[in-house]
């Protein structure tokens, strides 16, 4: 217990003497002893290496998960040494509402098919952000967070050690001044060379500690190649799921024109075919250009008949030439000799125009 006392007693003389010391430097009472230049900009790198690191970390996680609450929950989970639980995402959550919504309205219809496969489509980008979240934090996230959490722990605690030691020198320095007799001097002077040396050694630690912030760079450059990467391949997944989604829903108002008019097979594989290869359109509604008449409209421009057609979407005239259709409407369409293969004549009550075939169910 004795002992324990007096080791007390001495730290808490110790704390004292830093204080006043400190104190004193603040007041420009007290002279300080300057770090040497290399080991000042070594110190300043590795608090600008901290500070950056630590801002491009939480960001990241800010971009890779936007709900705040989901990144507590996820921090809580690693703390606590345990897998987090699967959550559904945006996306996959989109994509489920839609493929529910596509066999509500039913699969058979133009707008039920295409909800489903837009459903799908959403589905595999949130597969694909979850990956994205996955390769980042394991190749990005964690090593900016070992360093933050372990090396820069390690180096701000000999820096802290290194600032007690300066300290100890100097008010070493100030006694040695202040003493008056021989003996007192001698005394002061044994303890300045201990304090020197404890000074010098635990300089040469922290710098051999900061000279690694070199190599932290290095590493730290090699993990911002593979967030880039992660980020490229997902992108590249999106732009290839959605590429194939807009070529899906390019091809469906001849397809369905064929599938609702129960054409033969070989006739729905030739138009599926034609539909397929030709070029995509950024929106989903059929073009008025299409070149893709489907057999039973064929036959109608051939006979002099009229037929009644059901709308499949609504379309707005261009001119007073052309007449204006709303979706699921019936009308009355027929051809005329000389009009434009991608148009027939649409007659509704007194009204009466041209409309675009592939806008257009011929009902038996």
């Amino acid at each position: 217990m004795d002992f324990n006392v007096k080791k007390l007693a001495a730290d808490a003389g110790t704390f004292l003497s830093r204080a006043v010391q400190f104190t004193e430097e603040k007041l420009g009472q007290a002279e300080k002893t300057e770090l040497d230049t290399h080991l000042e900009n070594l110190l300043s790198k590795a608090d600008c290496t901290k500070y950056w690191t630590e801002k491009i970390m939480r960001q990241t996680e800010v971009l890779l998960q936007p709900n705040p609450n989901a990144r507590i929950e996820e921090f809580v989970y690693e703390k606590l040494d345990r897998k987090a639980p699967t959550r559904i995402n945006h996306q996959e959550l989109l994509g489920q509402f839609m493929i529910d919504a596509g066999n509500e309205f039913g699969p058979g219809t133009a707008y039920g098919n295409a909800l489903m496969k837009c459903g799908e489509t959403q589905k595999r980008i949130g597969t694909a952000d979850r990956e994205l979240i996955h390769t980042s934090a394991i190749n990005f996230l964690t090593p900016l967070r070992n360093f933050i959490e372990g090396d820069y722990k390690t180096i701000a605690k000999e820096k802290k050690l290194l600032q007690n030691k300066r300290l100890d020198l100097d008010a070493a320095k100030t006694r040695l001044r202040k003493a008056r007799n021989l003996d007192a001097k001698v005394t002061c002077e044994q303890e300045l060379r201990i304090i020197q040396s404890e000074f010098d050694r635990q300089a040469e630690i922290t710098r051999l500690l900061l000279e690694g912030i070199s190599s932290t760079h290095a590493h730290h450059l090699r993990c911002l190649n593979d967030f880039v990467e992660a980020q490229m391949t997902y992108y590249a997944q999106c732009y290839q799921y959605m590429l194939d989604l807009q070529k899906q829903l390019g091809s469906f108002p001849s397809a369905f024109i064929s599938n609702n008019n129960q054409a033969p097979t070989s006739s729905m594989s030739s138009v599926a075919s034609a539909a397929s290869s030709a070029p995509v359109t950024s929106s989903m509604l059929p073009s008025t250009s299409s070149t893709i008449v489907s057999p039973i409209l064929s036959d109608l421009k051939e006979s002099s008949g009229s037929r009644k057609a059901r709308v499949l979407y609504d379309y707005d005239a261009a001119n007073s030439s052309e007449l204006s259709l709303l979706a699921d409407e019936v009308i009355t369409v027929y051809s005329i000799v000389g009009m434009d293969s991608d148009w027939l004549m649409g007659e509704r009550g007194n009204q009466k125009g041209k409309v675009p075939i592939t806008y257009l169910e011929l009902l038996n």
